[in-house]
């Protein structure tokens, strides 16, 4: 599909969403691109809420003070920071629809902030009470995995039941993600989109120790 070709649809908030409802996303071949394509992949990432890994020194990191969480607040920072590298699939035509979801209160950003600094994080997409992670990024040691884990704290607390990855990498199974197949993951997010998660319901200044309790809890 290229993006402004007469005969291809347009890229908007409407068709992603739709897009997402039965799982697929779009991709670019890189930032500068016009084309873009979807994708379905026949293994699918997903993280389980309930097997996320907190290592020993993840934990430390959690537990130290020198940093904040925030929600929402630099939503396009967050997402120019993910593309901020030699190779990204983020172009235009998806910055544009991802800015225009977060303003319709679909996209949302969680965000690490040190000394006033924007120093990680991850944007990504809702849907009932699934979370379609994107991409996330570090400026300070573990940032991206502080930002992992408060957004699964978030999802926990907000009733949600499928976080999907798109993907897997080493980075990611060493926090708990996983490969499913496609007829898996349809079957996962078809139970997610008939509920409803609360991307609100965890405050931003909850304490650290309940961070640690929500991700650490199995089922």
């Amino acid at each position: 599909m290229k993006d402004g070709d007469t005969d291809a649809l347009p890229l908007t908030p409407e068709l992603v969403l739709r897009a997402y409802g039965v799982g697929v996303f779009p991709m670019a071949d890189h930032a500068d691109s016009s084309d873009l394509y979807w994708v379905d992949p026949r293994r699918r990432g997903v993280l389980p809420l309930d097997g996320f890994r907190l290592s020993r020194s993840l934990r430390r990191r959690l537990l130290r003070d020198d940093y904040i969480v925030r929600v929402n607040t630099a939503f396009d920072a967050v997402l120019d920071a993910c593309a901020d590298r030699p190779e990204t699939w983020i172009n235009d035509a998806i910055r544009r629809v991802f800015i225009q979801l977060h303003q319709m209160g679909h996209a949302h950003s969680v965000e690490i902030w040190q000394k006033d600094e924007l120093a990680g994080g991850l944007y990504g997409l809702q849907l009932g009470a699934a979370f379609f992670g994107e991409s996330m990024f570090r400026r300070i040691s573990d940032g991206s995995k502080i930002a992992l884990a408060h957004l699964v704290a978030r999802l926990r607390a907000g009733g949600f039941v499928l976080l999907d990855t798109q993907f897997t990498t080493p980075h990611l199974e060493s926090l708990g993600a996983v490969s499913v197949t496609r007829l898996q993951y349809h079957e996962k997010l078809s139970r997610a989109l008939i509920r409803r998660g609360d991307f609100y319901s965890l405050p931003e200044d909850c304490a650290v120790s309940e961070v640690v309790q929500l991700i650490t809890q199995r089922s």
